[in-house]
């Protein structure tokens, strides 16, 4: 999610602190050694999706969305054209299977367009608030999102809301604020974080709950600051963020750990990649199709 944690309601793309640098890296689900696949100097780039093809990431810079090339030795970052939609933040996801991304504006609303590119349209139905998208079922049917009114100092609420667009409706996770909720490969689950079981004001947990409704339950138990549950396309697999002990919020620019464990087992990391970021780094799937490899983004200085 991107916004609240400025605590303003007028949205604005993210801009890179000067003495900062976009660094986009690849890690293994094994562990292994992380790579460096692109840097640049003049722009935030956050949020990597990997496409369906494997050949390229998704993300989003200065409000536009880019195409970055895995498979040109040079790396090429291109425009995504989206005709006319509102500059964009770090909320979008794929579905793969009818080609589609769903984006959320900073005008608060989600919108949905073809993957290629081409013009986007309106999905959600209520300007009085705002809509932080963070996953699609399956079968495309479903958008889960944060629904936040009009100010950001209150705990926003998990929503559905048909992908065609229609009626919202609301999961019972609490009263707590929480984020990033998404489905799991199968439908069966939400996985989020949220401050419901945390000891203080931002001490955020890895959660999940039913897709229809029913109890949260509790992943992982740490003294640290966890956001953005990722789950590989076979389940197996899942990656999210940890910030330091007392972060309020995903704040940008942090020492941070990108997690990795199996969904067997989410106490015990497969692997930790330490990095400088926070806001932009996972704020969504970016797991490769094959499941073997996941996107991320730093912002060391220079």
């Amino acid at each position: 999610m991107s916004g609240p944690d400025s605590q303003v309601q007028t949205m604005v793309p993210r801009a890179l602190d000067a003495d900062r640098r976009t660094e986009v890296w690849i890690g293994r689900a094994d562990g292994g050694a992380a790579q460096l696949v692109y840097e640049v100097d003049d722009l935030l780039l956050e949020a990597p999706n990997w496409s369906p093809d494997g050949d390229a990431l998704l993300l989003n810079g200065a409000g536009k969305l880019w195409r970055l090339d895995l498979t040109d030795p040079s790396a090429r970052l291109a425009n995504v054209d989206l005709g006319s939609i509102p500059t964009i933040n770090n909320d979008h996801v794929l579905d793969a299977e009818r080609a589609l991304i769903y984006l959320s504006a900073d005008d608060g609303q989600i919108y949905a367009a073809p993957l290629q590119g081409g013009p986007a349209t309106l999905v959600s139905h209520d300007r009085s608030k705002y809509h932080f998208l963070h996953g699609v079922s399956p079968d495309g049917a479903t958008l889960a999102f944060v629904e936040l009114p009009g100010v950001f100092t209150v705990p926003g609420k998990l929503a559905l809301m048909p992908a065609a667009g229609g009626a919202t409706r609301y999961l019972d996770a609490g009263t707590s604020r929480l984020d990033g909720p998404e489905y799991s490969p199968d439908g069966k689950w939400i996985y989020f974080n949220t401050e419901q079981f945390g000891t203080c004001r931002g001490h955020a947990q890895i959660a999940r709950i039913p897709a229809d409704g029913g109890v949260v339950e509790r992943l992982v138990t740490s003294d640290a600051v966890d956001w953005f549950p990722h789950l590989s396309p076979a389940g197996d697999f899942a990656t999210y963020l940890r910030f330091p002990v007392g972060t309020v919020g995903h704040p940008a620019n942090l020492d941070v750990e990108v997690n990795v464990v199996r969904t067997s087992d989410w106490e015990e990391p497969v692997a930790s990649y330490p990095v400088v970021g926070g806001q932009g780094t996972i704020n969504v799937n970016s797991w490769s199709p094959d499941g073997q490899r996941f996107a991320f983004v730093a912002y060391p200085q220079r």
